[in-house]
């Protein structure tokens, strides 16, 4: 294989890891903070369930916040995964599953640390172990379809 095939492959299996990765980092960011993304989906969802009292409001924020931190992170684990199976096939599916649950871990932990250093930001362990979740279940997704 030549050079130039040796690059695409790469970029091909890593490309998506690395652009999701950025777009997480993305997300870390002031622009997705609780006060901004509530100002987007407030007003959608009081426009699909009139009548909410504001701590409703306020709780379905968090949901949709939450399910934002575990789709992230189940859709990070699918192009890493899928990244360790192209790039590194002799190596077995419980190693892949293995190093796809140490990056997430790693990285959501990472993702939290930037938050940390972000004004309208928050880090928690909390959302170390739902991304980490995500991840999981995006392994057990894998196997379950596999087979």
């Amino acid at each position: 294989m030549d050079t130039s095939m040796k690059g695409r492959t790469f970029f091909e299996n890593w490309g998506p890891v690395v652009g999701w990765a950025a777009l997480i980092f993305y997300f870390s960011t002031e622009s997705f903070s609780s006060s901004v993304t509530s100002q987007a989906f407030g007003p959608i969802v009081i426009w699909l369930i009139p009548g909410l009292s504001a701590d409703q409001l306020d709780a379905i924020h968090w949901l949709i916040r939450k399910l934002g931190h575990w789709t992230e992170y189940f859709v990070f684990a699918v192009f890493i995964h899928r990244a360790l199976c192209h790039q590194f096939s002799r190596h077995s599916e419980l190693r892949h599953s293995t190093s796809t649950a140490a990056i997430i871990f790693l990285y959501a932990i990472s993702d939290e640390l930037h938050q940390a250093f972000v004004p309208s930001r928050t880090a928690s362990f909390g959302d170390v172990l739902l991304d980490s979740f995500g991840g999981v279940c995006a392994l057990l997704w894998l196997s379950l379809w596999r087979k």
